[in-house]
């Protein structure tokens, strides 16, 4: 149940060469429960590991490593207007996604293609293309790491925002999600509000919308930008897009009026932060074999043996020169290890 000296590089996106000094892979409740009642796991720093789309090693992990492995879905109620589908935490995010349109059920097509497994989706807030996990979210259940309790928790309870969720602070490391419960709608009520889906629709030529048309629209914007991690590592936005308030992006505007921004309150604005990296002149810059992606400059990568500690320092120098140019403080939306 315990492995020893497992290999990490296929359970993390950037496909970082790094070990986990005790492992185990949970298929269910049970085995996680028997894993965080023995003592390997008590007397040990642990790490709850998912799809690995969201981390970067730097090291090796001295502790023990629990990956979610916990599948099936489970319609748990069905209505004319909705269905509630329950979902194990280690199914992969955009099979779901598939799964949902195949089934006519609306509400995650905005989506697709975005890396990672169920149970991260609540924990991150996932959003892409004007949606957020927030808005198709019923419930959760987590297995608390020191009882072995399954606790639940509802829209409210998750306290979500921007990439956030009370999982990424407050009780961080606390729980193993285990199942999540999903409110998608058996009506169409389609989100192209983004521009670059409606632009996408029109290249395709799409005449009459649906969930698969803009999941393809979706996944092909994406493909277009961001690079396949199964073909070059890498873990999606490296960076969260930062939040300032209007009269520091008054000061921004009128150095770089070309600014890309959105307002998202009555004093505060967000900016592009694959903006502001590419116009401190970052996008497409290589060092050996990492660097950051010619096509999207959220996105750092790794081109094959680069270490964690290059990609982290890279990541550094990024944070500065940001700061520097635009007295903006980045953010780093990946975990740390």
């Amino acid at each position: 149940m315990i492995e020893s000296d497992v290999s990490l590089k296929k359970f993390n996106t950037f496909g970082i060469d790094v070990s986990s000094r005790l492992f185990s892979q949970a298929e269910n409740e049970d085995h996680v429960r028997n894993v965080i009642q023995s003592n390997a796991f008590k007397t040990n720093t642990s790490l709850i590991l998912g799809g690995g789309s969201n981390l970067l090693f730097t090291k090796n992990f001295d502790g023990i490593v629990l990956r979610n492995n916990i599948h099936g879905i489970e319609v748990i109620e069905d209505t004319k207007e909705h269905v509630l589908v329950k979902v194990g935490g280690g199914v992969v995010w955009h099979d779901f996604v598939l799964y949902c349109i195949k089934k006519g059920w609306h509400g995650v097509e905005n989506l697709s293609l975005i890396p990672g497994n169920v149970g991260a989706s609540p924990m991150q807030n996932i959003g892409a293309y004007g949606v957020e996990i927030k808005e198709v979210f019923y419930e959760l259940e987590a297995i608390h790491l020191k009882t072995g309790e399954i606790h639940y928790f509802n829209n409210s309870a998750c306290k979500f925002g921007y990439r956030e969720s009370i999982f990424k602070n407050k009780l961080k490391g606390q729980y193993l999600i285990s199942r999540v419960i999903y409110k998608l709608s058996k009506r169409a009520n389609f989100n192209i509000s983004y521009g670059a889906i409606e632009k996408q629709l029109e290249t395709m030529g799409i005449k009459e919308l649906s969930a698969k048309s803009i999941s393809d629209a979706v996944i092909a914007i994406r493909q277009s930008k961001l690079p396949d991690p199964k073909k070059i590592g890498n873990s999606g936005s490296f960076f969260k897009n930062p939040v300032v308030t209007k009269s520091s992006y008054d000061i921004i505007r009128s150095n770089f009026p070309d600014v890309v921004a959105y307002p998202v309150g009555k004093d505060l604005i967000k900016l592009a932060a694959g903006w502001l990296i590419e116009k401190a002149g970052w996008k497409g810059k290589t060092f050996g074999n990492y660097g950051v992606h010619k096509n999207q400059a959220l996105v750092l990568v790794n081109y094959g043996g680069a270490s964690g500690r290059e990609i982290y320092d890279l990541s550094e120098e990024i944070l500065d020169s940001i700061k520097e140019k635009f007295g903006v403080q980045l953010e780093r939306e990946v975990n740390i290890y």
